[in-house]
């Protein structure tokens, strides 16, 4: 089955705990703090993988989690960082903010990576916490939480050349007389339900071998959802070269008409598509309707700059040209698929926090201050001591005054709740 966008939730590992540990050796009568750091939590990363396809994979497994790093030990040992976590992807493969829809990354060639979500730091042993003044510190931090979001994959097929045109056109019989691929063909529209890639070997001292898709489901209204061609007109986007198809037969529409409908379509889709290069086949040429319309078709189209060539899908008639022609062509186009830039992820830091007021509910939210309460252990009093301390650099203290917090309030950050006292 061939699935071309998926929607998967990543997390990155969350980082280990630091420890609280004191040095107790025979002869070391001041041993001091000796807590180590907890090690750094594993990342998320999409890779380009070759060998795939489509996006079948992430139908059955939508949830994708990188494990922890190891927490700290005594006599300053570090924990070990958590190994990373690799999600493998079709080339073509472009990642969007599930929430925003903004292009994250576009990941076409082989090997290529993107971290999806980061894994977090390890917390700081007590040892990192001993200062001249403060010699015997009884706290560590715990990990840093990993960064999680919903986000979602999009598949654009990566081809030299793409089939356009109405169903039944004769796309698919195309592609199965130039290739070796075998798409289903039945005299009925959407016979092809998924797009169709296939190689052409124009033959020894006539070029390179080139990659065709046979993008279906195109009709009028397909930028807006109409049959099935709004789910396939982003594979087009990657293509060189556009070859459409028409039926020069016109039996079930006028194919000059039915030309400028598709080309109406690329355009309300995506200008680019519209700029793109294309060679137009008309097909059918073994029928006498077809023969009767072509001296109309090719002056209609060759006076709007379209080159125009005729071929019979079923014959092979004329179809050993068009694959000189469209080697030809692409020839002249620069051998790179178009791609989105790589926007490599991070959560922004923005506002240190920002405080809502519900009552005498104080809810303060931001990435600083919500990190800064995930990583205390609430349940160590000197812990407790220093997260308020911090609280006060930051300016929260003065900024819940301003907004009239009253001693016995509640304060939210995050999951912890706290009561306010002066």
């Amino acid at each position: 089955m061939f699935i071309d966008r998926a929607k998967i939730y990543v997390k990155g590992g969350d980082g280990g705990n630091g420890v609280v540990a004191f040095r107790r050796e025979k002869y070391v009568p001041r041993g001091g703090p000796s807590g180590g750091d907890g090690g750094k939590g594993g990342d998320v990363i999409l890779k380009v993988d070759p060998g795939l396809s489509t996006l079948m994979d992430f139908r059955y497994k939508v949830h994708y989690k990188a494990e922890r790093g190891s927490h700290g030990q005594g006599s300053n040992k570090i924990g070990r960082s958590a190994e990373d976590l690799i999600i493998r992807v079709p080339p073509g493969t472009v990642v969007k903010d599930s929430e925003t829809g903004e292009v994250l990354a576009d990941l076409v060639e082989q090997g290529q990576t993107f971290i999806a979500a980061r894994g977090g730091r390890g917390g700081r042993g007590n040892a990192r916490f001993a200062s001249s003044i403060h010699k015997a510190p009884d706290f560590a931090e715990k990990g840093e939480p990993g960064e999680e979001r919903w986000i979602v994959l999009e598949l654009k097929l990566i081809a030299d050349v793409g089939l356009i045109g109405f169903p039944n056109a004769g796309k698919s019989t195309l592609l199965s007389r130039i290739t070796s691929a075998r798409p289903k063909i039945a005299d009925y529209p959407f016979t092809t339900l998924s797009p169709n890639l296939g190689v052409v070997d124009p033959g020894t001292g006539e070029g390179r071998s080139f990659v065709v898709a046979d993008i279906p489901g195109l009709i009028e209204g397909a930028h807006e959802g109409m049959g099935l061609g709004h789910e396939f007109l982003r594979h087009v986007e990657r293509t060189r070269l556009l070859v459409h198809v028409i039926d020069a037969a016109g039996l079930e529409n006028d194919p000059i008409e039915g030309f400028y409908i598709i080309n109406r379509e690329l355009n309300q889709y995506s200008i680019r598509l519209s700029q793109k290069p294309q060679l137009v086949a008309a097909n059918k040429m073994d029928l006498p309707e077809a023969r009767e319309n072509y001296a109309r078709i090719e002056a209609a189209l060759k006076k709007e700059g379209y080159e125009v060539m005729p071929i019979s899908s079923a014959t092979g008639q004329g179809v050993k040209e068009l694959i000189l022609k469209v080697r030809q062509k692409l020839d002249e186009i620069p051998d790179k698929a178009e791609t989105a830039e790589i926007k490599q992820y991070t959560i922004q830091a923005g506002e240190p926090f920002k405080i809502n007021k519900g009552g005498q509910v104080f809810t303060v939210s931001g990435n600083t201050v919500e990190k800064l309460v995930a990583m205390t252990d609430l349940e160590n009093e000197s812990a407790v001591r220093r997260l308020q301390r911090v609280f006060k650099q930051i300016g929260l203290d003065e900024a819940l005054k301003k907004e009239g917090i009253k001693p016995g309030d509640c304060v939210k950050i995050g999951s912890a709740e706290f009561y306010y006292l002066e």
